[in-house]
């Protein structure tokens, strides 16, 4: 009996397939944690952890948090090696290599997360719900997601993260290792510019899946090369417009 041996695009298509499936698991993690369901996704069990202890109840959360929201931002620049010849070392190992660097990046990105989010709670700044305490807080989170978006670091980030082509091209790596060094890379530049919008998580709830999804949203449009670049400026403009609107009302300012 004969097989047939996978070939280069339908290799391709198992990648993609199994890309998507791992984000669309995230997603119904999420909404399993937005629910209330115990599981082992911060469930009332592991709530009952915090704030003493919680890190280990907050990793996963946040490792699953930024699995949903961050990868569909690389989808993008994936596109892009899969343009580049297979002769330069652009491989189906090396694109597997670009995801694994870049997930590995915002693990440790979860991981920072998680430690302030302890932090915040053993101090009496979040409540166990992930909900800044004070609005002032909340106006201070908007006010500086704002400023930042004004950044000559955000605007480096950014623009690395519209010019993939450009970044594969001055930064190339052969291999899956390669593609590892090239992923965390980009993963850097990720954090780089998506780390203040996350921030706005402890306003708008660690369980919601509106903000979740908004902010997906919002961050995929940001890398996106074709309207990315409009968009930082009146992102910026539209948080600290909030920030002063949450303010005027902590003080009776309707």
């Amino acid at each position: 009996m004969a097989y047939r041996t996978i070939t280069a695009p339908s290799l391709r298509m198992v990648q993609w397939l199994g890309f998507y499936a791992l984000i669309l698991f995230a997603w119904l993690l999420i909404y399993q944690m937005a629910r209330g369901g115990d599981g082992w996704i911060c469930g009332p069990d592991s709530l009952r952890l915090l704030p003493f202890g919680g890190f280990w109840a907050l990793f996963p959360m946040w490792l699953v948090m930024t699995a949903a929201m961050m990868l569909p931002t690389l989808v993008p620049a994936l596109r892009v090696y899969e343009e580049l010849p297979a002769r330069a070392g652009a491989t189906s190992a090396g694109w597997v290599g670009v995801v694994a660097g870049y997930a590995a990046v915002w693990a440790l990105g979860s991981a920072g997360f998680a430690g302030l989010q302890v932090w915040a709670l053993e101090n009496g700044l979040l409540d166990l719900t992930g909900v800044v305490t004070s609005p002032w807080m909340a106006a201070a989170l908007f006010a500086l997601a704002g400023a930042y978006q004004f950044s000559k670091l955000k605007e480096a980030c950014q623009n690395g993260c519209l010019t993939p082509m450009q970044y594969f091209i001055t930064r190339w790596r052969p291999g899956t290792l390669g593609g590892m060094r090239m992923g965390a890379g980009l993963g850097a530049m990720c954090v780089g510019c998506c780390w203040a919008i996350m921030a706005l998580g402890f306003v708008g709830g660690m369980t919601s899946l509106l903000w979740m999804g908004a902010a997906t949203v919002f961050m995929v449009a940001e890398k996106l090369p074709e309207i990315g670049r409009h968009l930082r400026l009146p992102a910026g403009v539209t948080l600290l417009g909030t920030s002063l609107v949450i303010g005027l009302q902590a003080i009776g300012i309707e």
